[in-house]
């Protein structure tokens, strides 16, 4: 049997090496202050902090307990310079050891941030994270572009998200997401969606959306790169960012026409929900029937409010109707009796008559051409007898005595025309009584009465018939003379 080597060399177990260790350390460095860059900054859910500290050749690990980061006055930021003050100890059960951090001030900018910040002034110069360059997101596309990386859970996340929301065409350009030329992959993904024509074989997306999950500055610098920038900017698709988490901001997040906190947030921005589409038509829809049912009520009310201010409009036809039926039974008896209350208007009348008025013109006219045969006869006999007799022409005189002459003629045939003789010529009749009075009206003869027509080239006897004479129609009457 081999029997144990005997050393000077003491045993320890691992434990007690790790607490030895752990003793050591702290007894010997106590409390430090460390300068160096934020990076690996990581919130856990407990409400930890854990980040690195790095300067240009090493790198430590820290942590920010929960109690301290709502006293630290400075608050950590990936790429911040800062100066941490804490203490040094060792993790046992992962063998390393980490600063625990209970002070923290800016120690300057951190030369990411810085160059970061660089960019960003000169890009904010010539106007490219501008307002108003932003646009609208489409209502719901038909094709949804995404670059990100094709292995990750940022694409898995974004189908879900769709498919549960409303099932769109997705369209992957698959990229890496950090490293060496990552960025320039980013860039021509995005401007190889804005080049694919419109109505080609590959559908051209309605909107792009740019993601990546979170990780540190180091992991995020693709997107801070002036290149991919520069295409977010000319992207002719609406685009949307979401690269990181909620606190991570990169400067594609200032190009986007919209930033998203997370990939799962871009797809809830890209699309909307079918059930809320639905409920929304629902809606509308409910309103539109309701506001078409209360208009409909308010024109039936007005309706009913200018029927009940309009007349009886059938009643007033019925009464017009029987009125005019009235007025059509009255108008013929109306007049009948006008012309019967004119005729006796006319006979009451003491007309001389006619042939008593032309004997009186014939007669004055007579007097009158005497008078002025014989005047003229005196003045000639007069004028003849003086000596200026011979020097005097008889032609003003014929000329004077032509015209009275033709002025008695055209009396004479109007005075002619106004003789009822000229009447009777026509084939009218004058009837008289025995008394010689005219008879005008059928109704005043009597039966067997005695009378005279009068005709135009003589006058005739006759005796009226038994029965009563009938009544002519108007418009029908010969042989009487009114």
């Amino acid at each position: 049997m081999d029997t144990p080597t005997t050393t000077n060399i003491p045993e320890y177990a691992v434990s007690d090496l790790n607490q030895a260790i752990k003793r050591t350390l702290e007894g010997s460095f106590g409390r430090v202050r460390v300068k160096g860059e934020i990076t690996e900054l990581k919130r856990h859910t407990s409400g930890h902090v854990y980040l690195a500290l790095k300067d240009e050749t090493a790198k430590i690990e820290a942590v920010i307990w929960k109690g301290t980061v709502r006293s630290l006055g400075t608050q950590p930021e990936n790429g911040a310079e800062v100066i941490a003050t804490g203490k040094l100890t060792t993790y046992a059960d992962r063998s390393k050891y980490q600063l625990i951090i209970d002070k923290l001030e800016y120690a300057g900018a951190g030369a990411l941030l810085a160059r970061i910040e660089a960019l960003r002034q000169k890009l904010v110069g010539e106007g490219l994270f501008a307002a108003e360059r932003k646009r609208a997101l489409p209502r719901l596309p038909l094709v949804v572009g995404v670059v990100t990386s094709a292995s990750g859970a940022v694409i898995q996340d974004i189908r879900t998200t769709i498919l549960r929301r409303f099932p769109r065409h997705i369209l992957i350009w698959p990229v890496a997401v950090q490293g060496a030329g990552s960025a320039e992959q980013i860039a021509r993904a995005i401007a190889g969606f804005s080049a694919i024509p419109l109505g080609g074989r590959i559908p051209r997306p309605d909107v792009v959306i740019v993601a990546r999950g979170g990780g540190s500055l180091e992991d995020l610098m693709a997107f801070n790169e002036e290149v991919v920038v520069r295409a977010a900017a000319a992207s002719l698709i609406p685009l949307i960012s979401a690269v990181g988490h909620e606190t991570d901001t990169t400067l594609i997040d200032f190009a986007s026409d919209r930033r998203a906190p997370t990939p799962t947030a871009a797809a809830e921005l890209a699309v909307p929900a079918r059930a809320d589409l639905m409920a929304d038509l629902a809606q509308t829809g409910a309103r539109l029937q309701a506001t078409a049912r209360r208009v409909l009520n308010d024109a039936r009310m007005v309706l009913l409010r200018v029927e009940r201010r309009l007349p009886d409009v059938p009643g007033r036809i019925e009464q017009a109707r029987l009125r005019l039926d009235d007025y059509g039974e009255r108008l013929p008896r109306g007049v009948v009796a006008l012309v019967a209350r004119r005729r006796e208007r006319l006979a009451a009348l003491r007309v001389p008559h006619p042939r008593e008025a032309i004997v009186a013109r014939r007669r004055h006219l007579v007097s009158l051409i005497a008078q002025g045969n014989s005047g003229m006869a005196q003045t000639l006999a007069a004028k003849r007898d003086a000596r200026a007799l011979a020097r005097f022409s008889v032609a003003p005189v014929d000329g004077m005595l032509r015209q009275r002459r033709t002025a008695l003629e055209g009396l004479w045939a109007r005075l002619e025309s106004a003789s009822y003789q000229a009447v009777l010529a026509r084939g009218f009749v004058l009837v008289r009584d025995a008394e010689g009075a005219p008879l005008t009206r059928a109704e005043a003869m009597r039966p067997a009465q005695k009378i005279t027509l009068v005709f135009g080239d003589g006058e005739v006897g006759a005796t009226t018939e038994g029965a009563k004479p009938r009544r002519a129609k108007p418009g029908t009457e010969q042989g009487a003379l009114l």
